[in-house]
């Protein structure tokens, strides 16, 4: 009998060690002499190097290239509050991922004790803890921390902190989804600054969505905003937070299918069989649609495209245009830590996106037609990433194992940071970095 996937992921993670994540030592440590180094006393003379001038704990200490993954377990995946022990293996996952993709040392710091009388996340015993970390990590990577609750905590802890925070959850899908949603759009012939967009779905991805989009072109009078109770529209009072308030739509709209009515683009993150058929045709001509909810979509991508819809996007691996963050947080952080930001602004997330956008409007380059082939022989074979530019209904998001992504991102990451006056040190030559991180990160990534 065919081991089922449930059985083949509690085996992934128990054997032969339990885990996905390890230590792994960067000096040799095997003799006298090396010990004395690694240890005392020659310890003490970076120790005292650092604590005359604290800026070169870049140079002493593995600070400059660690990011903590910091949750409370409270929004772990579509698993909800699950509890900090429970979402450890996802914290280890995103590690995994940081190393895999970015050879970044990431580690998970699922923390405990810091919900209120409520049940609920307490921003400030969040935001006290992971401040705490500032000495040891280059960035803070914030996950599954439930809304409202992780936007003060972000707030504050870019206020706060010398180095970049990323709420993942919100800044990740936000990024990518635009890059598919500008290419998209310029497939069927539209601007950002014209479309009606909806979006259902009022928790932290969503709403972190639509201000990205809004800080990208769109205009906010375009928006409407569905959550559990219906459109979200000026002067209802049941379940907002000031969020909500911020996108609450001058409309006679009360249903999501009132709201798509006309609509030019829909952002689903919100549950599965959200939308149906009669929804997508009464979307404009040209329609573009991410129905990013897991593991069910808002619609399958089938039936929308056989409803009208000119591109659609979900959240499945399985699926054309999937949004992955895994796309984003690598790159985002690599470029971040290597220029030394103190922050992950606006601009460096814009950067980001712009990075994706270019790279499935390009021509695949001759050497990485096998590695993509090799990863995706199913869209290889049909011809995905031919053409001067492959840009095409199917293709408005590139794909994970596409080793030009976390070299493009870090790159358009690290020339903002730098535009932007949030850098530590200085990237001379970008073109040579892009290559260098290429021949690091990319050529490796598939073997």
């Amino acid at each position: 009998m065919q081991e089922s996937l449930k059985d083949q992921s509690l085996e992934y993670h128990r054997d032969p060690i339990p885990g996905k994540i390890a230590l792994k030592v960067t000096k040799p440590c095997s003799d006298q002499q090396e010990l004395s180094l690694a240890y005392t006393p020659g310890v003490a003379d970076p120790c005292l190097a650092i604590k005359d001038d604290p800026e070169t704990v870049w140079s002493y200490t593995a600070k400059g290239n660690m990011v903590a993954v910091v949750s409370d377990g409270t929004a772990v995946l579509g698993l909800g509050n699950i509890g900090p022990e429970a979402g450890l293996p996802v914290m280890e996952g995103k590690a995994v991922l940081f190393k895999s993709f970015a050879d970044i040392d990431a580690f998970p710091i699922c923390i405990k004790n810091v919900l209120g009388n409520d049940g609920k996340t307490d921003p400030a015993k969040v935001i006290t803890v992971t401040e705490a970390l500032e000495p040891t990590f280059g960035g803070i990577n914030l996950e599954d921390i439930g809304a409202p609750a992780c936007f003060e905590v972000e707030t504050r802890l870019k206020q706060t902190m010398g180095i970049p925070v990323f709420h993942d959850d919100q800044h990740g899908t936000a990024i990518i989804s635009l890059a598919g949603v500008r290419n998209a759009l310029e497939i069927v012939g539209k601007k950002l600054a014209d479309v009606r967009i909806v979006v259902n779905g009022a928790g932290a991805a969503g709403i972190a969505c639509i201000e990205f989009y809004i800080s990208a072109g769109a205009r906010r009078e375009n928006v409407v905003m569905c959550d559990s109770r219906g459109v979200i529209y000026r002067g209802r009072t049941e379940g907002m937070t000031p969020q909500k308030d911020a996108l609450a739509a001058e409309t006679s709209a009360r249903t999501l299918a009132d709201a798509l009515v006309g609509a030019d683009v829909f952002l689903g993150l919100s549950i599965g069989g959200a939308m149906d058929k009669a929804m997508v045709r009464s979307m404009a001509p040209g329609a573009v649609i991410l129905a990013m909810a897991n593991p069910t979509p808002e619609i399958y991508p089938s039936d929308a495209l056989e409803a009208g819809a000119a591109v659609v996007g979900t959240g499945r691996t399985d699926f054309p245009n999937q949004v992955n963050n895994v796309l984003g947080f690598p790159g985002i952080f690599r470029g971040a830590l290597d220029v030394r930001a103190t922050d992950i602004n606006e601009a460096m997330k814009t950067g980001a996106a712009q990075a994706l956008a270019e790279i499935a409007r390009e021509r695949v380059p001759t050497d990485i037609i096998p590695l993509l082939t090799k990863a995706y022989p199913e869209d290889a074979r049909n011809g995905m990433f031919d053409g001067e530019s492959p840009l095409k209904p199917t293709y408005v998001i590139p794909k994970p194992f596409d080793p030009r992504v976390v070299p493009r991102v870090a790159r358009r990451v690290a020339q903002a940071a730098m535009e932007t006056g949030v850098n530590r040190v200085e990237i001379p030559d970008l073109d040579a970095y892009e290559a260098e991180l290429l021949q690091r990160l990319g050529r490796n990534l598939l073997g």
